[in-house]
Formats: C-alpha cells, sequence, structure tokens
C-alpha cells in the first residue's frame, strides 16, 4: 500500500508539473513579473497532494517571520519538500539552487522564468558575485530569499558540510539570518519514489542577528543544525510510519 501511495504521489506530482509548465507558457510570454506569484501555484499544489502517502506538515516558529518585506532564510535540506515549502509561508520565496537544477525538464524551466536563483558552483567567486547581484534584484523586489546552506541535500541525522554562502548574503545584505531545521527527510526521501506516511517537522528558530563574523554565524548556524540532526539520530523512523 505504501509502494501504491507513493507511485499516486509521483503521478500527480508529474501531472501537476506538466500542467502547470504547458499554462505558464503564456504567462512568461505576456506578463514575466507574475511568474514568481505562478510558480508558487505549483508549489503549493504540489504539497496539497501530500495527503495522498498520508503525510501532513508541522510547522512551529510562524511568528519568527516578518510578516512582509525582504528576508534571508537559511534551511536544512532533506528532500524535494523543502524546495516547495517556502511557497506556503511567505509571499515571494526566490531559492538559491544548483544551476544544474535548471537544466531539468518541467521543473528548471519554471525555476528560470520565475527568477530563482541559479549558483554554478563550480565558477568560484564569479558565481559568488553573480549570485549577490541577482539577491538584490530579488530583494529589491521585496522577495524573501532561502538558501539551503549545507548546498545539496543531507541523509536524516546527519548534517554536511555547511558552504559560506549565506555568511556573504548576510553581510552583503545587512539582513539577520533565519534558520529552518527540519526532519522532512524522514517522510519524503531522497528518492523519487520514496515517500512514507507521518509527519513532517520544520522550526523556524529566532532570527541570527545581523553584522555578525562569519566564523560566528556559521558556528551558531550549524549548532542549531546539528542539534536538530542529533534528535533525529535519537528517533526510529516510526516517527513516520
Amino acid at each position: 500500500m505504501r509502494l501504491f501511495r507513493s507511485l499516486l504521489f509521483s503521478l500527480w506530482f508529474n501531472l501537476i508539473s506538466f500542467v502547470l509548465v504547458m499554462g505558464g507558457l503564456p504567462v512568461a510570454a505576456f506578463a514575466p513579473r507574475r511568474m514568481p506569484a505562478y510558480a508558487g501555484v505549483w508549489g503549493r499544489a504540489v504539497l496539497a497532494g501530500m495527503p495522498i502517502f498520508n503525510c501532513q506538515m508541522v510547522i512551529e516558529g510562524v511568528e519568527n517571520l516578518p510578516r512582509s518585506g525582504k528576508m534571508l532564510i537559511a534551511s536544512q535540506h532533506q528532500s524535494a519538500f523543502d524546495t516547495m515549502l517556502w511557497f506556503l509561508l511567505v509571499p515571494d520565496p526566490r531559492y538559491i539552487v544548483k544551476i544544474e537544477l535548471m537544466r531539468i525538464p518541467l521543473f528548471g524551466w519554471l525555476a528560470r522564468h520565475s527568477r530563482q536563483i541559479g549558483v554554478d558552483r563550480e565558477a568560484g567567486a564569479s558565481a559568488l558575485r553573480e549570485m549577490l547581484g541577482e539577491a538584490d534584484r530579488a530583494w529589491s523586489e521585496g522577495a524573501q530569499i532561502v538558501i539551503f546552506p549545507e548546498g545539496t541535500r543531507a541523509d536524516v541525522g546527519t548534517v554536511a558540510k555547511l558552504h559560506p554562502g549565506v555568511a556573504a548574503l548576510a553581510r552583503h545584505s545587512h539582513l539577520p539570518v533565519i534558520p529552518v531545521t527540519t526532519d522532512s527527510g524522514l517522510c519524503w526521501g531522497k528518492g523519487f519514489w520514496r515517500k512514507r506516511p507521518g509527519k513532517i517537522h520544520v522550526r523556524i528558530h529566532p532570527a541570527l542577528a545581523a553584522g555578525q563574523r562569519r566564523e560566528a554565524l556559521m558556528t551558531q548556524l550549524a549548532a542549531l543544525f546539528e542539534a536538530e540532526a542529533a534528535s533525529q539520530r535519537n528517533v526510529t523512523t516510526t516517527r513516520c510510519g
């Protein structure tokens, strides 16, 4: 039954993605400024299908998010769920993503046209400069930037090495960093078909003060991520399924 529900959700994901990408063609052509909001329709529609595999989300700490305006959100990353969640929580999220994701059929097209920020991690300093420029453009539009400091999806109960891009964004923008921890990988694994029933917990922590040195900021962020990973190592998969 679990496999059947996972397959059914995958069909839902692909159907929604195909229909909305096709519907987005005229939006991109004639109303490109509406594409970020249109991407939000896609994210919300996909997550609306989570009951298909008997999964719910529990969000804690929403009061730690400003009601509007530009933000810098630094989140743990365990699954594709994390790349859609913020369409539900903030008005205009712009994700920092690997440039390779921009080449994925359907998703890549939507990401490019909705002005998500692709980063070529092999390009070194020039990639950092380009990321900061794109971030400035997003913030000038009042957007909320979401970055995954681990740079890739980490296994449940682990923390990947944190990359300093979040510190560069914080220093450049003079914004506080809003840290977010999650156990999404317990229900929504790395593999496309791996879904388990249960609850995904997302914790939005109080913002880390603006203007900190890079080392201090990264130490605080790593401590929060490690605390969440440690709690995951102390539970069994019965938490999700």
